[in-house]
């Protein structure tokens, strides 16, 4: 009779190959293989199992003679520069260690990897007081220890606060304990389990259904230091298209034209800057993908061109499904080259979604992928620059496809359990790289639903229908930090909630949180109130205007940020745990949804019915955004948090560049670049300054501006910018926050005496709320500031204090 738990066994023998080496184990082969000093994968198989290691994640090559081999008889050590593999040959088991000796992740003594079935599962020695990080898009707390979560792409209308799994799979989570951390990664597309002790206390386990088992580990002294390693393995973002970064309105839906163009014109009429107009399904012929309806979008190219003339980029909706129907040329065009997946006996596969009883392209086809791209072309030629891909779980009525349909998996064949959790990435490479194509020398915008790790190098992700409360907005926050932890950069969510009657009180508090999410975008669903800014009142669309024009205010600083991602990996919006993993109070619930948005900027979210709030302020030296109020960290203090004033910090020895408002991002600012540099006493600060034309590729051949910005505590040294691109910034105002300044004392610009200039500043400059008399009122003042003003040189300028 077959053991119900089968395990690895004993060592046999081992041999070297490329990076690495292969065990032959009485029940296995194992594939121990070094990708970087910093990184290890573990392949197991059973004997006679073929891989030949196909990942649509990974996209780096091991590096081979990185590594030192020893040989005794009770075990295998495989060393580099920044850890140990210990592999014990009586039973094959696998420990991680530090140069020392410290242990950092180690198999379970008793079952190690083993088998139940086709289930191939590591069980991991729990390690005292370890914790556990990222996973991706999944609810619940930042630490994850005492949980378990499946990964499964599920699309979850109105989904509980609560709910697992939902629509991405991000199989890799961080662990830290004694003052160690480390990366694991399972690389499966099957559904996969993790368990980080819920319901045992005995050990930690990873699982996937079926399938070798693949996972990458990787150490590094930092929580930093692993994602740069990690977004090595599996690909960082492209640089996004600038205006992508701006404010985007949606609903189910917008129709006809001319109420589209109406909300354009509202926004302009009201001073409420925005970027993207999406277009839902509505703006089809019967929900068929591919067209248009005549009577709602007569005219769409001269829509879209009205559009642009006032500054606003167009999104629409792409759905997998292709309606069965003769005569309609997608669904004929797919049958003829036999696109679509399909059963075991040939037939394709049916079901049914918005336009009907559907059939479903095959995106892990490389020919199929080709097709979609076609069908793109007229799109990207009437002018949309906006791919929104939605129901790409994928998802039909019922919610439950048949494991037995078939898809190409890139040649290998696979059978639904293996390819579902990759068909919506698969869906996103498809839609990034026609309408890259046909788009020519202009960068997309591609948004997802539904992917897999590796999605990055294509898309952005929001996270789905979520709900109008407290919770709903908080775990989004979490959500979104959380895949910035798992290489997943660009992420936000509905901002009002998409499901539900949004409060005026929750959109306020909504769309001064959104301000920080690195997509900002407002949703809500089909016969819903409006949820547009100036749908709540007046006093919350004041409230909007200020925050999303701070949005604008800051696209300086959040494009340079977004910029950094590209080139390292680490998130825009990042937990606090990136920079004190070791810390207790930042896993603490009450501070967990705190995050730096960037390096230097503090965002403390907060419920909308909380107006007074307790908060931990990090280690270090802060100023209140508002006043420039100085307070030093490491500790909680209570916080003032009316509707209108979201708690925001900025670190001291900050620099952050910002301009003056503008209607969207395309707008040519007017004015200076403003460098706001918050001083101390202490801090040595380099911040990359990052500017290019926003639109095109044309910064991969070297049109960029890029220079280094040093703030030590005597000076601020610009250096010679790099980059064949001018900068649109003829001058450059540096405003000086937190220093002790003589009233119009001088200053020091490479040498030559500059006048300072004492004046008030104000980050709201539009209408202010009004009190409950209806007077105006401004709640935010205006900060004494000092300031320097001067020619924007490409060369060296050295502000000395």
């Amino acid at each position: 009779m077959a053991k119900l738990n089968e395990t690895l066994g004993s060592y046999v023998s081992h041999r070297r190959i490329d990076a690495g080496i292969r065990i032959d184990v009485e029940n296995a082969v194992v594939d121990v293989m070094i990708y970087a000093h910093t990184i290890c994968r573990i392949s197991v198989r059973r004997p006679g199992d073929e891989s030949d290691g196909f990942s649509y994640a990974v996209i780096s090559e091991p590096a081979p003679e990185a590594f030192d081999l020893a040989d005794d008889e009770e075990k295998l050590e495989i060393r580099t520069g920044r850890f140990v593999a210990e592999i014990k040959k009586f039973p094959v088991r696998i420990c991680f260690c530090t140069l020392a000796g410290d242990p950092i992740n180690k198999d379970d003594p008793a079952f190690g990897v083993s088998w139940i079935g086709d289930e191939i599962t590591d069980y991991k020695q729990l390690q005292p007081g370890e914790r556990f990080l990222g996973l991706g898009e999944k609810t619940g707390h930042l630490d994850r220890a005492g949980s378990a979560c499946t990964n499964w792409n599920t699309d979850c209308w109105a989904y509980p606060a609560d709910a697992d799994p939902l629509y991405t799979s991000m199989p890799f989570y961080i662990g830290v304990h004694a003052g160690l951390c480390y990366g694991m990664f399972l690389d499966s597309t099957y559904k996969t389990t993790f368990n980080f002790g819920a319901a045992n206390n005995r050990f930690a386990f990873f699982s996937a259904d079926a399938g070798p088992l693949d996972y990458y580990f990787i150490h590094e002294d930092t929580v930093a230091g692993i994602l740069r390693a990690f977004s090595w393995l599996v690909g960082r973002m492209p640089m996004p298209p600038l205006w992508s970064l701006g404010y985007q309105q949606c609903r189910f839906s917008y129709y006809p034209a001319h109420e589209v163009l109406n909300l354009a014109r509202q926004f302009r009429n009201r001073g409420i800057p925005a970027d993207v107009i999406y277009l839902d399904i509505h703006y089809m012929d019967g929900f068929r993908m591919f067209t248009w309806d005549e009577a709602r979008f007569p005219e769409p190219e001269k829509l879209i061109a009205q559009l642009r003339e006032m500054g606003f980029h167009v999104a629409v909706i792409l759905d997998p499904g292709i309606k069965i129907e003769a005569g309609y040329a997608p669904y004929d065009d797919g049958m003829a080259r036999d696109v679509f997946v399909t059963y075991p006996d040939g037939k394709p596969y049916s079901g049914e979604v918005w336009p009907g009883w559907c059939h479903f392209p095959d995106f892990t086809h490389p020919d199929t992928r080709d097709w979609w791209a076609g069908w793109l072309k007229d799109l990207a030629d009437s002018g949309i620059e906006g791919f929104w891909n939605d129901m790409n779980e994928p998802s039909a009525w019922g919610h439950s496809i048949p494991s037995l349909i078939e898809f190409d998996f890139e040649g290998r064949k696979a059978a639904h359990r293996q390819a579902h959790n990759a068909y919506g990435m698969q869906m996103a490479r498809a839609t990034w790289t026609g309408v890259v194509k046909w788009l020519k020398n202009k960068r997309p915008f591609v948004l997802t639903r539904a992917g897999y790790t590796g999605v990055q190098r294509y898309s952005a992700v929001w996270t789905g229908d979520n709900v109008s409360d407290d919770p709903h907005m908080l775990a989004d926050v979490r959500m979104v930090n959380s895949m910035g932890l798992s290489g997943m950069p660009f992420a936000g969510y509905d901002i009002g909630g998409f499901v539900g009657e949004c409060p005026p009180n929750l959109f306020a508090r909504w769309i001064s949180i959104g301000v920080f999410a690195p997509l900002m975008r407002g949703h809500t669903m089909v016969n819903s109130r409006d949820a547009e800014p100036w749908c709540f009142g007046e006093e919350v669309e004041a409230i909007a205007r200020n925050f999303i024009r701070l949005r604008y205010r800051l696209l300086p600083y959040i494009y340079s940020t977004f910029y950094a991602c590209t080139q390292t990996g680490l998130p825009v919006a990042r937990s606090l745990v990136i920079e004190t993993p070791h810390e207790p109070m930042v896993y603490n619930h009450a501070y967990e949804n705190e995050f730096l948005f960037g390096d230097a900027i503090l965002v403390v979210p907060v419920a909308s019915d909380v107006h007074i709030t307790k908060l931990y302020l990090p280690a270090g030296r802060w100023y209140d955004f508002y006043t420039d109020q100085r307070l030093d960290g490491g500790k909680e203090i209570l916080w003032e948090a009316p509707p209108d004033k979201l708690p925001i910090f900025v670190r001291a020895g900050s620099v952050i560049p910002m301009q003056q408002p503008v209607s969207c991002a395309d707008q040519l600012p007017a004015g200076p670049l403003e460098l706001h540099v918050y001083a101390d006493p202490e801090m040595e600060t380099l911040f990359t300054y990052y500017e290019d034309d926003g639109i095109t590729w044309d910064y991969q051949e070297g049109a960029f501006f890029r220079r280094d910005i040093r703030l030590t505590p005597d000076e601020l040294v610009l250096e010679p910018a790099v980059g064949d691109y001018a900068s649109r910034f003829k001058q450059i105002k540096v405003n000086f926050h937190g220093f002790d300044f003589t009233e119009q004392g001088n200053i020091h610009l490479n040498r030559k005496k500059k006048p300072l200039h004492a004046e008030s500043f104000r980050f709201f400059d539009l209408i202010a709320p009004l009190d409950r008399n209806g007077d105006a009122f401004d709640p935010y003042g205006e900060l004494p500031v000092y300031s320097v003003t001067a020619r924007h040189s490409r060369d060296q300028m050295k502000f000395r204090f």
